[in-house]
């Protein structure tokens, strides 16, 4: 399969689902992906992105060799907000190494403190900072201070995971 031309051809949860089917659980057609990901242009990057994150929650081993590199691209200024939900939703699902947990960290706290940033992205941070406060407890209350410090002003969806992450992060 031509993941380029697949990507390019249209977007739709049918073709991510398509592409999700045919990587599996191949590491070689993971790293296919990946590279695709990464190369662009951006329309592909942006669409490739959907089907990375669903792998990853399908098989979350995948995404360790790759993580590095993902975790490079993410902070990028001019990225697309897909691309950024994306994986975000995909550090979701994997255990984040302690080499990569201080800069992982970093991003999420960044994303999460920012308003103008998309809520999806947000909410994603804030889940990811939860998973990785279960391995670095003085996280904790930095986190239930910003997450209660943006109640007031917070969407539905920033709610509602606000409400899930605080509960997990207090009890």
């Amino acid at each position: 399969m031509n993941l380029v031309k697949v990507n390019l051809y249209k977007h739709s949860k049918p073709q991510m689902e398509k592409i999700r089917k045919y990587v599996g659980t191949d590491a070689k057609r993971f790293a296919e992906l990946v590279n695709v990901f990464l190369a662009g242009p951006y329309r592909v990057t942006q669409r490739a992105s959907w089907a990375l994150s669903s792998c990853v929650e399908h098989n979350p081993s995948l995404i360790k060799p790759h993580l590095k590199k993902i975790l490079s691209y993410l902070p990028k200024e001019d990225q697309h907000v897909a691309v950024k939900r994306n994986i975000l939703r995909l550090l979701q699902y994997v255990t984040i190494p302690r080499s990569l947990q201080a800069k992982t960290i970093n991003l999420c706290f960044n994303f999460l403190n920012n308003p103008k940033e998309a809520i999806a992205v947000r909410v994603f941070a804030m889940t990811v900072l939860a998973n990785l406060a279960k391995e670095n407890p003085d996280l904790k209350h930095e986190i239930i201070l910003i997450i209660e410090d943006q109640l007031p002003y917070g969407s539905a969806g920033f709610l509602s995971r606000s409400k899930k992450v605080l509960k997990q992060l207090k009890g």
